[in-house]
């Protein structure tokens, strides 16, 4: 016991002494709207509308697409940027996302960031150095303290920094924004040639811009979101940190020019500088948002607005089909209650997820698998994705092909309305991190996209179903041939082990 002393007694100094200033001076501020004379409020402006309170919408679900519209945007800001996500990496993409920041921000526009801590160290050096440019301001949403190890806070304060902000937004000039699910790093916009994630996003401009703004400065101002300058040390020489920033960034971004990416990505911007009278989809909406409230120590029931009760509101409207697509899908007993209660009406319901070869997750997939056999016991059409289709392991023809990692989160509902997000169907989405979303409610969209992910089941996934006695099987294409597998396709023995020794630990409602 006496050995065990100094132990004890370090460890409850470490406590004592982990800290995050929340309460650490900032200054209260709110969306800033071009004036009629910009470009975006005159482009806009001259778009046909739709009806009075709809909102246009423009699918950005090819990843380099998604890039160019980002910078495309950002290029034509005048006033301000509002960024929040919940990764911004330092990579080619985010190199260049954060160098058109720094171009806004040098002429003048004011850019606030907003970034959860989960992965903030990998750039931690920078972060002090962007937020010196005059007009560049970061905080950070519910950070670690710094005074101590990372793994350290888990284990003293794990019930607040397991609480991360998952919510993705981009707005410029409070005219155009960028919802849906994708972070900022090279994996999600076609650049790393080893992994694509397929994933979705939408422009949008109208009435939901007043929200998306609205959610932003909720966010901004709420006392989770810490200004940086309470947890990293300010830079000696500002002027001196942002220019050998620039440089870093500016030898990592062309990182991009190495290959077809730059041509295509140039393509892309040029096809993006102005969004076409006949691109966007104009359609009523709702927008939906978890309070930052959520990311405190409290019980989430308690907090409003939240995303969850309004998503199963929408699924207990359904009448004949609902389609779900979520890469972390973890059907906990509500959730199983949910689709099992569908079913007993007469409701087609199919769900698209990660394979075990495909996802970038094992540990949440081993929360998924024991659900399959009553998902599909009760007529719940299960697909996995594999990893090798052609369609999802590359996002152009002229680019290099990598493993397809499905990351895009929605649902169409009666091919009537559609959800685009970053909700995923597990527990952390519906009671630990913040999420939002948007319900598209546009019958000519829902149902092409109903048509789109059952007409490219067959060839990118593998179907599972029951044998007769009761063990799984998937069922997919190999060289135009169908294959039926007995265990998961495209994995190892011990990959599978893992999943398997994964089962029995206790912590579910955690994934």
């Amino acid at each position: 016991m006496y050995r065990l002393l100094p132990v004890i007694v370090a460890a409850l100094f470490m406590t004592g002494c982990a800290s995050v200033n929340f309460d650490y001076p900032k200054s209260a501020s709110y969306s800033l709207a071009a004036g009629p004379g910009s470009y975006l409020s005159q482009r806009i402006d001259s778009l046909p509308s739709g009806e009075p309170g709809e909102s246009g919408f423009l699918e950005l679900d090819d990843a380099i697409d998604a890039l160019a519209a980002r910078y495309v945007f950002a290029k034509r800001a005048e006033v301000s940027i509002d960024a929040m996500y919940f990764v911004i990496k330092g990579d080619p993409a985010g190199a260049l996302f954060i160098m058109s920041l720094v171009e806004a921000a040098d002429r003048g526009v004011r850019v606030r960031v907003l970034v959860d801590d989960a992965e903030v160290t990998d750039y931690a050096t920078g972060v002090g150095a962007l937020n010196g440019h005059p007009n560049i301001e970061i905080r950070i949403f519910n950070p670690f303290a710094r005074n101590l190890p990372r793994w350290w806070n888990a284990v003293i304060d794990f019930r607040r920094i397991n609480r991360r902000m998952h919510n993705k937004a981009f707005i410029v000039d409070a005219k155009v924004g960028v919802v849906g699910g994708r972070n900022i790093a090279s994996e999600y916009f076609g650049a790393r040639p080893d992994v694509v994630f397929v994933d979705s996003d939408f422009a949008c401009v109208g009435p939901i811009i007043d929200e998306l703004t609205g959610m932003f400065d909720t966010y901004w101002n709420h006392r989770t979101a810490v200004p940086i300058e309470a947890l990293f040390k300010t830079p000696d020489d500002p002027e001196a940190a942002l220019m050998s920033l620039r440089d870093r960034l500016d030898s990592t971004r062309r990182q991009l020019d190495d290959g077809p990416y730059s041509q295509v990505l140039t393509q892309a911007v040029l096809d993006r500088v102005d969004m076409s009278d006949d691109e966007l989809v104009w359609a009523p909406h709702r927008f939906l948002f978890d309070h930052p409230d959520k990311g405190l120590k409290r019980r989430p029931d308690k907090v409003e607005p939240l995303i969850t009760p309004d998503l199963f509101a929408a699924a207990e409207q359904i009448e004949e089909e609902l389609i779900i697509i979520s890469p972390y899908f973890v059907p906990r007993k509500a959730g199983l209650k949910l689709l099992r209660n569908l079913r007993q009406k007469g409701i087609r319901v199919i769900v698209v997820t990660n394979s075990l070869a495909s996802t970038n997750q094992t540990l949440v997939h081993s929360g998924y698998a024991p659900t399959r056999k009553r998902l599909l016991n009760v007529g719940v059409e299960l697909f996995e994705i594999n990893p090798t289709a052609e369609e999802l392991a590359q996002s152009r023809d002229d680019m290099a092909a990598g493993k397809g990692t499905l990351h895009a989160k929605a649902f169409v509902a009666d091919r009537q309305r559609l959800f685009v997000g970053t909700f995923n169907f597990d527990p952390r989405s519906a009671y630990i991190n913040t999420e939002m979303g948007v319900i598209i409610e546009n019958p000519p969209l829902a149902r092409e996209w109903a048509d789109d992910v059952i007409t490219a089941l067959p060839a990118n996934t593998y179907r599972l179903t029951l044998n007769d006695k009761g063990a799984l099987r998937w069922t997919g294409q190999e060289n135009g041939e169908t294959v039926v597998y007995k265990h998961e396709p495209e994995t190892g023995f011990w990959q599978r082990f893992r999943v398997n020794l994964l089962k029995i630990m206790p912590i579910k409602n955690q994934l």
